[in-house]
């Protein structure tokens, strides 16, 4: 926590930066890579844990006190995006939506924001705004958001699209590890009207920016585009988060930072046609941001961006496969021509706590099973070893046992080869001998050379 004495030395050198003109959102992220995408907290990264939204209030110089939201969002290397809000954040009751936007740098485990009525120091925990004279005005607590239709159940006469126990439902479906649907899924069921409850967690992405971060989208019946992005701390815009893309922007901006859960409800009535394929009526939308109206009852003239043409034909709901890693869980559909019921539903409390102890015992038992299946590995492997190193020391005798019967093969040969071996060595008179006198006269000759060779006469 930055100290009043500290604060007091650096309000002075900041006089310069609070001067400094406002840029626009994207002022700092043009890099034109997306760089890279966390689908979990990155532990290396010190601009993450300071990202978030903030609530408290601020003295004015009437000393009446003002309620305060802020929302601040890394765009790399450092820097930051922010924007405050009088009366609190988006979607709470005394919402002002005039924003103030301001731009940051991170110093150690702190950013410094600039270019509205304040400086404001940004902490992991709280924010500390002070004034051009180095006064301060306020604090501002970080707080976590949880959409009130988080956890929904499926109501009665619901289909369940997607619960973390497989992809059944989908014609083109993946699921990760961790029992999540991955991005790039058409829904199999077709519906005409329906209402369509998902709960979906935006990458963290800071190098990107615009429709490079955090880009998926629900396309219903695959020509209705009701936009997926991370769009957090950012203005309403006609292709951002709760957008029907590039037709409509939100009412209301209502991303959460990216890493945190949300959900989306979509209440679709699909349009009318006449027999001789003319439109009778358009397609309407209304649709909920993290429990928050942005889209009522919006007539579509015609498709939305990339969407399929229209026609008097059924086509699947899709989620969109824009390359970034968006993942989804607990989706469910109420065919409206076959269910009716409250939309979009709020759990209970039992309901919250029991789908939160569900998921709690169901990361347990997969816990467990990788344990498990971890172990089975590690015996396989050593298993494995084991055989190979039994193979090995044989192949490695092999060519020991070769070099030796090289070295002894003379030993080993047929008996004829060990006794002339044996015999001792023949002088060259006696291989001469060998060659010239026939075996029977061999044994005279042979007492002559004794005789001249002992000196002695023949008849001692």
């Amino acid at each position: 926590m930055l100290s009043s004495k500290l604060l007091k030395l650096i309000c002075p050198s900041l006089l310069a930066l609070l001067a400094i003109p406002m840029l626009g959102s994207t002022g700092h992220a043009q890099n034109k890579e997306k760089g890279p995408a966390y689908t979990s907290p990155p532990a290396k990264d010190m601009s993450y844990p300071l990202m978030g939204e903030f609530l408290g209030s601020v003295t004015a110089d009437d000393g009446k006190k003002q309620v305060v939201g802020l929302q601040i969002r890394s765009v790399g290397n450092d820097q930051f995006d922010a924007i405050a809000y009088y009366g609190g954040l988006p979607g709470q009751p005394n919402f002002n939506s005039e924003p103030i936007h301001m731009i940051g740098k991170r110093s150690g485990e702190f950013v410094v924001l600039s270019g509205g009525p304040w400086a404001i120091f940004v902490e992991d925990r709280q924010c500390r705004l002070v004034d051009l004279k180095g006064k301060s005005r306020g604090q501002l607590k970080r707080i976590k958001r949880r959409s009130p239709t988080m956890y929904s159940p499926a109501p009665e006469g619901a289909v369940i699209l997607f619960d973390g126990s497989g992809t059944d439902q989908f014609t083109t479906g993946e699921m990760t590890g961790d029992h999540l649907l991955m991005e790039g899924a058409d829904v199999k069921p077709m519906f005409q009207d329906f209402n369509l409850h998902v709960e979906f967690r935006l990458p963290y992405m800071p190098y990107a920016d615009g429709q490079q971060r955090g880009n998926s989208g629900l396309y219903l019946q695959s020509r209705y585009e009701c936009q997926v992005l991370d769009s957090f701390a950012l203005i309403p815009k006609i292709d951002g988060l709760g957008a029907l893309y590039r037709f409509r922007p939100p009412a209301i901006n209502m991303c959460f930072p990216p890493l945190v859960w949300q959900t989306y409800d979509v209440q679709f009535t699909a349009p009318r046609w006449n027999a001789d394929g003319t439109k009778a009526r358009n397609a309407t939308i209304t649709s909920w941001v993290n429990g928050v109206k942005v889209q009522d009852n919006v007539s579509l003239p015609n498709k939305t961006g990339a969407g399929k043409i229209e026609e008097p034909l059924l086509l699947p709901t899709r989620f969109q496969n824009h390359g970034d890693p968006v993942r989804f869980r607990n989706i469910w559909v109420v065919d409206r021509g076959l269910a009716t019921g409250e939309f979009p539903q709020t759990p209970t409390k039992e309901q919250v706590q029991s789908a939160i102890k569900s998921e709690q015992l169901k990361r347990k038992e997969r816990a467990k099973v990788a344990r498990k299946q971890a172990a089975e590995k590690k015996r396989a492997a050593e298993k494995l070893k084991a055989k190979l190193d039994s193979a090995k020391s044989k192949v490695d005798e092999t060519p020991k046992t070769s070099s030796e019967l090289e070295q002894k093969g003379p030993a080993k040969q047929p008996n004829k080869s060990q006794s002339q071996k044996s015999k001792p060595k023949k002088t060259g008179a006696e291989k001469k001998t060998d060659k010239k006198v026939p075996p029977q006269a061999n044994s005279k000759p042979v007492q002559k050379q004794q005789v001249k060779k002992t000196g002695e006469k023949p008849d001692s």
